[in-house]
């Protein structure tokens, strides 16, 4: 169940923080997520001291915590420290598209429209090559600019073209998009009221979309020294894994089967026991229970440890044969060396 109450927010806020202590290499993203949370459970202070740690840490990426942080501040009375730090991120100019739009949504939602519409337009002037493909993270740029520049009536421009050819929503995103739609909320009119929530619910698609970190529909893998460890500790997962040439079987018939069903964004994450024990704990749940495995998988993709499927025919295999994955377990299934 997803978190809800402002008390459920700050539990998982918590138990993300435990689990980052475990896991110091993933602290980056995981005391994100962590700060996302505090921040929805409007526990700012708290969600502001998890930014400062990250960026006394050399992270991976303090342009987009600086830009999360700058966000933070200015919703609970920070307004020139924000300032200084949006301030900061344009002067340094990011390749990367998340913190641009970050920034520029806080100067949206205080009403600096001119100035968010200047750094939608610095960030898609320096990310947008001419003869390069739009990602979803530029595309979210143009949207945005889009938004912006009908709020200051603006008449469409080049981009505005691009960024409503590529919404694939239901309802335009000009009309998405309408200042005046917000008079529809007024309404005595149950029809217009219907057309006016259908809209929201669109819009909220959309961003909800734009927004989320997608991670792979996860395939648990164990080498064959973890797997005979966590047999040796934890007897009753042979259930699961009778032995480990089935158990690689198993992943890959898994993994086509979900393929063949449709299911995209597909990954394989590698177990190790000491990690599974400390997932068990923080749990709160016996290492034995093979529900748990399923839940460790997602854990570990949603940490980023997912490694794609299927890799290309040249690539060694997901196995650790060494083998490349075509005369591996890339084969006609059911041809492979076994």
């Amino acid at each position: 169940m997803r978190p809800d109450t402002p008390a459920e927010h700050i539990a998982e806020a918590e138990r993300l923080i435990r689990t980052a202590t475990r896991y110091p290499e993933d602290q980056e993203p995981l005391l994100l997520q962590a700060a996302a949370h505090l921040e929805l459970a409007d526990a700012r202070d708290r969600a502001s001291s998890l930014y400062d740690q990250l960026l006394s840490a050399s992270p991976a990426n303090p342009h987009l915590i600086k830009a999360l942080q700058a966000a933070n501040l200015w919703e609970y009375g920070h307004e020139a420290e924000a300032r200084a730090l949006i301030n900061g991120i344009r002067a340094a100019a990011p390749k990367d598209p998340a913190p641009w739009e970050v920034i520029a949504e806080a100067l949206e939602a205080h009403d600096e429209l001119e100035a968010s519409h200047d750094c939608f337009t610095e960030a898609a002037t320096l990310l947008i090559a001419d003869d390069a493909p739009l990602t979803p993270p530029t595309t979210a740029l143009l949207t945005g600019r889009h938004r912006v520049r009908r709020l200051l009536a603006l008449p469409h421009d080049d981009w505005d073209m691009v960024a409503d050819t590529r919404h694939i929503g239901p309802i335009p995103l000009d009309e998405l998009h309408d200042p005046k739609r917000i008079w529809a909320l007024g309404s005595d009119d149950p029809a217009e009221l219907r057309a006016e929530i259908a809209r929201l619910r669109a819009e909220l698609g959309d961003r909800r979309a734009a927004l989320s970190r997608p991670f792979p529909v996860a395939i648990l893998h164990w080498p064959a020294r973890e797997l005979a460890e966590l047999l040796t500790s934890y007897p009753t997962l042979a259930v699961e894994y009778p032995s480990h040439e089935a158990h690689l079987t198993q992943v890959e018939s898994s993994l086509r089967t979900l393929a063949a069903s449709g299911t995209t964004n597909l990954g394989i994450v590698t177990g190790s026991v000491p990690s599974y024990e400390a997932f068990a704990a923080s749990e709160k749940t016996s290492p034995a229970s093979p529900s748990l495995l399923a839940e460790y998988a997602t854990t570990l993709a949603a940490r980023g440890k997912a490694t794609p499927w299927p890799p290309t025919p040249t690539t060694p295999c997901w196995c650790t044969s060494g083998k490349p994955y075509a005369e591996c377990h890339g084969e006609a299934f059911g041809a492979k060396d076994r």
